[in-house]
């Protein structure tokens, strides 16, 4: 199979799993989509789905030695990242592909002070000196907007609202003008004004840079209104793509039309109970080899021993078709 140019990154049945003492269980279990280039694809789906394991594995980021990919590709301008040597793994992390971490302050640390940690990246990245490098560093935070940033280059991470530590990741992930930027879950834990500022950011950089964009969250409302395509993913596998007014307007697959179904919605009364899905997403131990859906839903694992065949029920929008699902839903 050639690689597509007009495609910034193919994921070819990308395979992870974690070292455990029940062996090696499948966290990742054969996921393959595209990021067209300058486009803006969103990841959705419950806690324990896969969808943070998926974005770590894609950059080679899983803790070790427990993490393993263990088969499929991964091509990033047609050069597989898999295959990459660790040099060339470091020059591409940081600095064609920008990573938008899920908890700032996990992501910086707390004894260095912003303006230092965003210089490092330039210096490294950008073969900058220190001076280039803290100037270029005051320029970023101006670029997402933090106010007084001649100030807030000296601060340190703990001195900041979580709001204005993640605009300072998003500096660092933007420092060398990336050609990819994987945001997972940039606005957990901010309010919501704070939320909408975060996601109207990284649109409005996305159209400026021309940049592409892999966008993880569990917000349906969120994949609505930035992304170009969706994939919706449970328990390790993608069980629907489409793009997005094709997924909202015809939803195929049982899960999707739980998730839908689930969203809160302006014609609800007041204190009203929310529909929820029943259930829970089974541990990664426990996933059975057929639908895991139906395994969620009651069915017996005895009966689930065949993955249900992937098939495109309309022009880009390809679906898990599980004839039980189609009959839960």
């Amino acid at each position: 199979m050639m690689f597509d140019s007009e495609n910034l990154l193919e994921v070819r049945h990308l395979t992870t799993a974690f070292e455990t003492e029940r062996g090696l269980l499948r966290a990742v279990d054969d996921v393959s989509f595209v990021v067209p280039r300058g486009a803006c694809v969103g990841i959705v789906g419950e806690s324990g789905c896969g969808k943070s394991v998926t974005a770590m594995s894609l950059m080679r980021l899983l803790p070790r030695p427990s993490g393993r990919i263990l088969s499929g590709e991964v091509l990033f301008e047609g050069e597989d990242v898999l295959k990459m040597s660790p040099r060339k793994l470091q020059e591409l992390r940081g600095g064609r592909v920008g990573v938008i971490f899920q908890e700032p302050m996990n992501a910086l640390n707390p004894v260095h002070t912003i303006g230092s940690q965003i210089a490092e990246t330039l210096m490294l990245h950008r073969d900058m000196g220190v001076d280039a490098a803290w100037h270029e560093a005051i320029n970023l935070l101006k670029y997402v907007k933090i106010p007084s940033p001649e100030q807030r280059v000296l601060e340190y991470p703990g001195s900041l609202s979580g709001g204005m530590r993640q605009r300072v990741v998003i500096a660092m992930a933007l420092a060398c003008r990336p050609s990819l930027i994987i945001a997972d879950e940039p606005t957990t834990a901010l309010d919501v004004t704070v939320q909408q500022q975060i996601l109207a950011l990284l649109r409005d950089l996305r159209t400026e840079m021309g940049a592409s964009s892999l966008l993880i969250t569990h917000d349906l409302g969120v994949i609505a209104q930035h992304c170009d395509r969706v994939l919706v993913m449970y328990a390790g596998r993608i069980v629907e793509s489409a793009p997005v007014e094709e997924l909202f307007a015809n939803p195929r697959h049982a899960y999707t039309k739980a998730l839908l179904a689930a969203m809160p919605r302006r014609q609800y009364a007041r204190k009203s109970h929310l529909p929820t899905i029943p259930g829970q997403v089974s541990a990664i131990r426990d996933y059975a080899e057929g639908c895991r859906f139906c395994q969620r839903m009651g069915v017996p694992a005895s009966l689930l021993n065949t993955r249900p065949p992937v098939v495109e029920v309309a022009p880009g929008h390809r679906v898990e078709a599980c004839p039980r699902c189609a009959e839960l839903s």
